[in-house]
């Protein structure tokens, strides 16, 4: 006869001397299972409770941080996303699994009275990146092709007033051409090589010109002359721009550095050093980076002019980066290369996407108007019109050459939006300017565009 009588269960008094065990010896904050563990898991959870224990909570500072950054991103993206306060998620309730929660666990990981189908929590949420759907623009359509120079046309730029534009090219003139009609108004010489920048002043009655003649020009509008010359480059000038807000002109070339002059005394300010390459762009802005340079040394750099030094190196393009263009209104650029065109935010330079599709071509030019749309010509001719917001290419054809032309004359060199943003003029090789505006017949109907779908990874470099 037993000692504890026939009802006495043996197994259920061993689980209740290991419960008060677990309870007494075990992690403080395991609570009593149902089924029995292993005493290997037992001691990795003592291990973990030991020596993370104090790393379960993340410091106040961090959490604030990790809160506020969660808020922003939400007010940009219009959908909340939690932020999670643990840095390690430790057993608790009736989950026991081992695994510091730092990613997903794995199927059949999970330990004896888990659940199956529950998954840990990430260690930080990540943004993920919210594709927006473009909105339509209308298709861009040939209006009107202008000829007059004798060779590559190089250069365009539009006075402030909107009235007229002007040319530079490889036959060394520069034309001024009347911009409803297109008939040419004048044409001034003094270069003796190719003219690869223009720039007119919204200030003064000032016409500044570059040529591959390490020559920068000031030209007087009232007088139709040179007045002012500015000597230093040491080989041929690719580009220039002109200071929105102060009497300063910047100037960039083949001999990698960009160049700052006062406009009256001609005295050069800054000699901007860095690039280990030719200058292909310099734009000019009112706030910081007031200067940003792009190099065919596949770099992009913000200076800043107050101390006439590099304020931010962007290193992200694999190739020679040839153009760049400011946004109008919103405070941020785009450059091209032939990897990709990417763009900016300022004034740190953080990317914010790469356009998609990309051109696969060769860019030349960008140009962009304050209606969201960006165009990009190419080297063999190639044209891409971009929703500036999304990324996303709406609209591609090719040039039409001129009669008389090669194929081969195809290529874009220079563009430009007009003040109002309706019309689009593009420098070509084949010697004409030609200028387009979008279809007023054009519906969403009729012409949606090339379709838009989602790519993943659209936020990688």
């Amino acid at each position: 006869m037993s000692f504890y009588g026939p009802e006495y269960d043996v197994k259920a008094a061993i689980y209740e001397s290991t419960k008060r065990t677990r309870a007494l010896f075990g992690p403080s904050d395991v609570l009593a299972e149902d089924n029995e563990l292993a005493p290997a898991k037992l001691r990795i959870l003592s291990k973990i409770e030991s020596e993370y224990g104090a790393s379960k909570e993340l410091p106040s500072y961090l959490v604030r941080k990790i809160d506020n950054a969660a808020a922003a991103a939400s007010a940009r993206r219009g959908a909340k996303k939690p932020s999670s306060q643990k840095l390690i998620a430790g057993p608790t309730g009736t989950n026991t699994s081992t695994a510091l929660s730092i990613r997903q666990k794995l199927p059949g990981s999970q330990g004896a009275g888990s659940n199956g189908g529950a998954k840990s929590s990430a260690l930080i949420n990540r943004d993920l990146y919210i594709q927006e759907k473009p909105e339509w623009h209308a298709p861009w359509k040939l209006m009107r092709v202008i000829s007059g120079h004798q060779g590559w046309v190089r250069s365009v730029c539009v006075e402030p007033d909107n009235q007229w534009f002007a040319t530079g090219s490889a036959d060394r003139t520069i034309k001024i051409w009347d911009l409803a009609s297109g008939e040419l108004k004048l044409s001034l010489t003094g270069h003796i090589m190719a003219i690869r920048g223009l720039a007119v002043s919204n200030r003064h009655p000032y016409m500044f010109s570059a040529g591959e003649d390490k020559m920068v020009k000031c030209w007087d509008l009232e007088m139709n002359k040179v007045i002012r010359h500015y000597h230093g480059h040491l080989s041929g000038v690719y580009s220039l721009d002109l200071h929105p807000t102060l009497d300063l002109l910047v100037s960039a070339g083949n001999d990698a550095v960009a160049r700052v002059w006062d406009i009256r005394t001609r005295e050069p300010v800054f000699v901007l050093q860095g690039h280990k390459a030719g200058i292909s762009q310099v734009r000019c802005q009112e706030a910081d980076p007031q200067v940003i340079t792009t190099s065919m040394d596949s770099t992009v750099r913000l200076w800043d002019l107050a101390a006439g030094k590099t304020q931010t190196v962007l290193t992200h393009h694999k190739k020679a980066v040839r153009a760049l263009t400011l946004h109008p209104e919103e405070f941020t650029f785009a450059t091209g290369s032939p990897d990709n065109i990417k763009e900016w935010k300022c004034p740190e330079g953080s990317f914010i996407h790469n356009f998609y599709p990309p051109q696969n071509s060769i860019i030349n030019t960008l140009a962009a108007n304050q209606d969201g749309v960006m165009f990009a010509g190419g080297d063999n001719g190639s044209m891409g019109f971009f929703d500036w917001k999304t990324g996303h290419k709406f609209q591609e054809m090719d040039t039409i050459a001129g009669p008389g032309s090669l194929e081969a004359e195809n290529g874009i060199f220079a563009s430009a939006f007009d003040k109002t943003g309706m019309r689009l003029i593009t420098c070509e090789a084949d010697k004409s300017i030609k200028i387009w505006r979008e279809d007023p017949k054009a519906t969403k109907e009729s012409n949606p565009g090339i379709p838009w779908r989602p790519v993943a990874n659209r936020s990688g470099f």
